[in-house]
């Protein structure tokens, strides 16, 4: 069966090449049928469907979230068949298909295709409708796009020094123009913090800065490190509002060129540095002091759950006692539920890296945070705050997702029409996964006691919440 959809029958490749309005009409009766296999029929869709022929097929919702836009005769062969998320994606980025409206809405549809192929009857089913349409019928990207649209395949071992800048500056080093398009003017690549939830952008990532230094109990004369410090939002922040002293450190070129542009604006090159360095290459020298306060936002993804408890083990022994460390990303939520026999066998026939893996975040991988706990505790951390922010994460990427899509021709002019839906497609799917509970953000705050088991820390969070002076 599954040779006989990936090679279909010389009868649909003819079709493909035969642009009649018969041939044409006899695909979109195809696509309707898959259609309605997959997600019933119009009347019960929350979204409308846009043919190759131009037809309209209206959701039966009074107001339909999205429109689905199909392009081409076989759009829904590649989008579906083999079914994977990383083919639905796959199959965006060559323009097979357009979403007109919410995207995050759109991803929602994951849990209706997951309920439909995990049925062995409705799989068989499909592909007796998927081998009547096209697959050859795509067309290559017409413009040249900044980088390669094939994804990442990185060399080397898994998590080792030069495998890990090799993908963190796949992902960053994209262009330091392409970020500014959408993220708040401090360049702050993470979670915002919305006390009320309406607030905009700018002034959610201000309230997070000032989240963590509050956090941190930081102070005039406090060394603070930055561990994956982006464009230095935070650092800069931190010594402007705190009057700490701030070393920072990223794998990328890009961002540390503006980082220290911007500290050399701000005129603190004699309190605020940024480093392009790995975190496991400091505090190789005696001479180095240790740090008061540690910070990691968004970084510790990209540590990997073998290196965990080597990540921790270096915070640990680069703060001093009576120090704190506030670690902050994202995290499995999930019940980790064992896959059934059909998405096994979808496994072993069709092996692939998910979508993510591919195009956006080469070896990244998601802990839950009581291993982080775990580990933490085991060498000596205490865990003093923990808090979720997952729903803010969901609003964050709203923003970031609206603004993108604003500037759209721009976002082509710095990296192409293919890496635009590259990071459309992306943050939209965050932003359903974040909201409905597929992944989550946690804010960790551990302190390392010093010798009479102080911690240095307040009795209450009370003043986490005092207003502004």
């Amino acid at each position: 069966m599954t040779d006989s959809i990936q090679n279909p029958s010389s009868g649909a490749l003819a079709a493909a090449r035969d642009g009649s309005p018969a041939v044409l009409a006899r695909h979109v009766r195809s696509a309707q049928a898959i259609m309605d296999i997959l997600f019933g029929p119009p009347s019960i869709r929350a979204f409308s469907v846009r043919y190759p022929d131009g037809s309209l097929e209206r959701s039966g919702a009074p107001s339909p979230l999205f429109t689905l836009a199909l392009k081409r005769a076989g759009s829904l062969s590649r989008m579906f068949w083999p079914p994977s998320e990383r083919n639905v994606g796959e199959a965006y980025l060559r323009d097979d298909y357009d979403i007109e409206g919410d995207l995050e809405a759109a991803a929602g549809l994951a849990d209706l295709l997951i309920a439909t192929f995990s049925s062995p009857q409705t799989l068989l089913r499909l592909a007796m409708v998927m081998r009547t349409l096209p697959r050859d019928d795509h067309q290559a990207p017409q413009e040249q796009p900044a980088r390669s649209d094939g994804g990442l395949t990185p060399s080397g071992d898994v998590h080792s020094r030069e495998r890990d800048a090799e993908v963190v500056r796949y992902h960053y080093d994209v262009g330091n123009d392409f970020y500014a398009l959408w993220l708040d003017s401090r360049m702050v690549y993470s979670c915002a913090y919305f006390q009320e939830g309406t607030e905009d952008l700018e002034t959610a990532q201000l309230a997070k800065l000032e989240h963590i230094c509050r956090k941190l109990r930081l102070k005039a004369g406090d060394r603070l490190l930055d561990i994956g410090c982006g464009w230095g939002g935070l650092i800069l922040y931190a010594a402007e509002h705190y009057g700490v002293s701030a070393t920072g450190i990223t794998l990328s070129e890009a961002q540390a060129e503006l980082a220290r542009e911007r500290i050399r604006a701000a005129g603190l090159e004699d309190r605020v540095q940024v480093e392009v360095r790995d975190y496991r290459d400091l505090g190789l020298s005696r001479d180095e002091p240790r740090f008061d306060k540690i910070v990691s936002v968004g970084m510790f993804e990209h540590v990997g759950r073998a290196r965990l408890q080597e990540y921790v083990q270096q915070v640990y022994g680069l703060l001093k006692p009576g120090g704190l460390f506030l670690n902050h990303g994202i995290v499995v939520v999930e019940k980790d539920v064992p896959p059934g026999a059909v998405e096994q066998l979808a496994r072993l026939v069709f092996p692939q890296k998910t979508f993510m893996h591919q195009y956006v975040f080469p070896d990244g991988e998601l802990v839950y945070t009581h291993e982080v706990l775990s580990h933490a505790e085991r060498l000596g951390f205490e865990t003093r705050d923990i808090e979720s922010l997952r729903e803010h994460y969901a609003l964050t990427l709203r923003h970031w997702v609206r603004r993108l899509e604003q500037h759209h021709s721009e976002a082509v002019a710095s990296v192409g029409e293919t890496g635009y839906r590259v990071w459309r497609f992306y943050m939209g799917g965050c932003a359903w996964a974040f909201s409905t509970g597929r992944i989550g953000l946690s804010q960790m705050l551990f302190s390392k006691p010093d010798a009479r088991g102080q911690s240095g820390l307040p009795l209450s969070r009370a003043d986490l919440y005092r207003s502004a002076d």
